[in-house]
Formats: C-alpha cells, structure tokens, sequence
C-alpha cells in the first residue's frame, strides 16, 4: 500500500447518491475548506459494510460539529447504491442515508488511494482523514472483514483540529480534553512528569 500521509489527496470528479438522489459531479475538491473522512468499502448489499455506513451516519452529527464532511466509496454503481439506501435496514439496507456514497465502478477512485484488493475485485476499507486545504493527514487501511471504529475516526479529527489551534501534540490514547504536549524535549519532560 502507498503512504499518502502527507501528499495532496488524490481529487476526483464522480455520480454519487446524495440525499437519496443520483448526483452526478460529485468532486472532492468541492470540500476544500473543511475536514473530509473518505472511506473506502468493499461492496454494496455486503455483511461488514452496513454496519460501518450505518454507523458513519449515527455519528455524522458528531463529524459535522467538527467542521467534518463524510464520503463513502465502493466501486459498486449509483443504482446499487440508490437501491441499497432505499432498501430498510431489516431487510438488508441502510434504510435512508445522510452523506455521500460514491460510484467508482471504473475503480480509478480505489487505484488513485492505492486500495485496490490485488486482484483488483474490490476496495480494502481504507479510509482517510483530508484537512481543510486537501492533505492527507491520517489513513488506514483495514482487510476486508475488519470493520473500523468511528470513534477513532472522530478522534483523529479531534487531534488533527487540536494541534492546527494550538501546535501541541497528541500523545498515545489522547482524547478531547486529555493533556497534549509541546513537540520538544522539555515539552517532553512535563507531559511525563504530570503522568506520574
């Protein structure tokens, strides 16, 4: 897998669903200005996958507070998504849908964030944190049957938001609130030294 950490996130142009309607000339570039959570999963109308779209979309509120827009991609179609969105959650489907899902059905989207399973069938589920001018801050990338913690995913946010207002930085397990430290030796020492 490549490291895009760091790298201008690869911008694309694609038909999404959107508030439960085709949009085609959805573009990343669009969100420019704001956080982007953009995960990747394998496919529509799957086991694992639901429980992440559909979790994405209980803690979207918790996303949006933070100046965060949310993206899902599969290379499935627009009209496997639209289906899937409209189908109810006990018969298999997301039951409605708040965010983004993108079609990457040629799978460019998947090659161009290098999370393309080697056969070139599906997508790993990969995401990635984009900040606010279009760098990758942050990415995963899980095997296809390790569904992802949105909570992490929510503090990532956090702790990139944090050291852009206040150029601290976040130590293991930091959470909203918890103490940061200054990116140097002595900055070091006190952070340890209040740990005791």
């Amino acid at each position: 897998m490549g490291v895009l950490v760091g790298k201008p996130a690869p911008d694309f142009t694609a038909t999404a669903v959107v508030d439960g309607a085709i949009q085609p000339g959805l573009s990343l570039s669009s969100y420019k200005g704001q956080y982007v959570i953009l995960y990747f999963y394998p496919l529509d109308f799957t086991f694992v996958c639901p429980t992440e779209i559909i979790a994405f979309n209980d803690q979207l509120e918790e996303f949006s507070s933070r100046g965060c827009a949310v993206i899902g991609v599969s290379v499935d179609s627009q009209y496997s998504h639209l289906a899937w969105i409209n189908t109810p959650r006990k018969e298999g489907g997301l039951g409605g849908l708040n965010y983004p899902l993108v079609a990457d059905l040629n799978k460019q989207i998947a090659r161009d964030y290098d999370v393309l399973t080697a056969d070139g069938g599906v997508a790993y589920r990969g995401l990635f944190l984009i900040d606010k001018e279009g760098v990758v801050r942050h990415q995963v990338v899980n095997d296809l049957p390790l569904g992802r913690s949105i909570d992490e995913a929510i503090r990532m946010v956090d702790a990139l938001a944090f050291f852009e207002e206040n150029g601290e930085v976040c130590p293991a397990n930091w959470k909203k609130g918890a103490p940061s430290m200054k990116a140097d030796p002595t900055g070091a020492k006190e952070y340890f030294e209040s740990q005791n």
